[in-house]
């Protein structure tokens, strides 16, 4: 899958490296992977691989049904809401 990927693309393969990954992070990761049969590196290129393959564009109406869900009325709520997010990290 990844080295089709990589073959039809001419590209070679880069190696990542992700620093400070919480154990209880890591742990998880493990688990995901035994689930699906892999290792570790292979979940997590297979996590990686399906997330840059996602390339949904938002429309319009999509949009608005996720400040709906949300239950955004005012532009100040919206910023109240993005900054508790950020502050939260």
């Amino acid at each position: 899958m990844v080295e089709a990927f990589w073959s039809q693309n001419g590209t070679t393969p880069m190696n990542l490296s992700i620093k400070n990954v919480p154990e209880q992070v890591v742990e998880r990761l493990r688990q995901r992977a035994s689930r699906s049969h892999r290792s570790l590196q292979g979940e997590l290129l297979a996590l990686i691989t399906a997330a840059a393959h996602e390339d949904r564009i938002m429309t319009v109406n999509d949009v608005l049904m996720e400040v709906r869900r949300l239950g955004v009325k005012t532009p100040s709520e919206s910023v109240e809401m993005i900054r508790a997010d950020r502050d939260a990290r």
